[in-house]
């Protein structure tokens, strides 16, 4: 019998393998949290799907998210992924990496984690949006908003509230898999 999944993943095994195994799985770890965060803020102007294709060479262009490394990136490995054709050459994003990083521990030093921090503003659980159907599922939020109002207070790139909200979907702060799709049970 064929599973039923959330519409936008019928594309190809990439999707489909991404939406089974990690789309709105609740995520507490700082590590995968802020992989998420920077693969959201890359993601800005294009597709998830051009992202989700690259993320190994993300992975290893950005020393696997370590964010205590990232944090300290000067102008050589700036240069060095400028020129790297495996990933987003866009130099504010790049810029923007490092910048998150280091605001990222800065968070984590505040709060004990950012785990803690981001989650705060669901009270720990997920919020369900029990959708239907695609169109259901907003771009934003009432909760988006607020998180990235606070993220860009605390000098956070690239965090616009659609950028938040996708994130919230891939780490499940939110729930917007489909009624009708195999992974809500």
């Amino acid at each position: 019998m064929e599973k039923i999944r959330c519409g936008w993943c019928e594309k190809d095994d990439l999707y489909r393998k991404y939406h089974d195994e990690e789309w709105g799985r609740p995520v507490y770890d700082d590590e995968t949290i802020f992989e998420f965060l920077i693969l959201e803020s890359f993601q800005a102007g294009l597709s998830w799907y051009t992202i989700l294709s690259k993320r190994d060479h993300f992975r290893k262009a950005f020393d696997h998210f370590n964010y205590k490394k990232m944090a300290a990136y000067g102008d050589q490995k700036i240069e060095e992924l400028m020129n790297n054709s495996g990933i987003i050459r866009n130099r504010l994003k790049i810029l923007a990496a490092v910048t998150n990083a280091q605001k990222f521990m800065e968070v984590q030093k505040e709060f004990g984690s950012f785990s803690k921090y981001i989650w705060g503003f669901t009270d720990g659980k997920p919020v369900d949006n029990n959708p239907q159907t695609l169109a259901d599922i907003p771009a934003t939020t009432e909760i988006s908003d607020i998180i990235s109002k606070d993220l860009k207070k605390r000098g956070f790139k690239f965090v616009g509230s659609t950028v938040v909200y996708a994130h919230m979907q891939a780490t499940g702060m939110v729930n917007d898999h489909l009624k009708s799709c195999f992974t809500r049970k």
